[in-house]
């Protein structure tokens, strides 16, 4: 399911006020999936080499993945994995999701230890998996005003 940040498919924010508005949404959802429990919060880091870089954002490394396998080494391209295992708590991750909503950072999910739900931020929204259908069509429900417009989305 796709919520959208701001009002009117707005895509960044201009204020303060505008901030509290994205923060907001993205932790309305993120309380209602992980409330009570622990996550990881995944980020990738992009390279044209198969080493691993240095950690990031404190986070251990998990796993790489070939993108890219072009048969000039050059041209090849590894999305690195790492992961940080926290207790969920209503704006812990604040910095780190202004800086998605502003774009400076790209390709984080949040989820459940257990992987079975997974919010996905980005400028202008998230991509949210549920679990099971009931709980997609509970969350869709309390929050029909913030869903995407487009019906490849719902």
């Amino acid at each position: 399911m796709r919520f959208q940040s701001l009002p009117e498919s707005k895509r960044y924010a201009e204020d303060e006020s505008e901030y509290a508005v994205v923060l907001g949404r993205y932790n309305t959802v993120l309380d209602e999936l992980f409330a009570g429990g622990d996550v990881y919060v995944i980020t990738p880091v992009w390279t044209t080499e198969a080493e691993v870089p240095p950690n990031q954002l404190d986070a251990s490394y998990w796993q790489s993945l070939l993108v890219e396998d072009d048969p000039d080494p050059e041209f090849r391209t590894y999305c690195h994995l790492f992961a940080v295992r926290r207790p969920w708590r209503h704006g812990c991750l604040d910095g780190l999701l202004r800086d998605i909503a502003d774009d400076k950072m790209a390709g984080v999910f949040v989820t459940d230890t257990r992987m079975r739900r997974i919010h996905y931020p980005y400028d202008g929204g998230a991509d949210v998996f549920f679990a099971t259908p009931e709980e997609r069509d509970r969350t869709r429900d309390r929050h029909a005003h913030w869903l995407s417009g487009s019906p490849s989305c719902l």
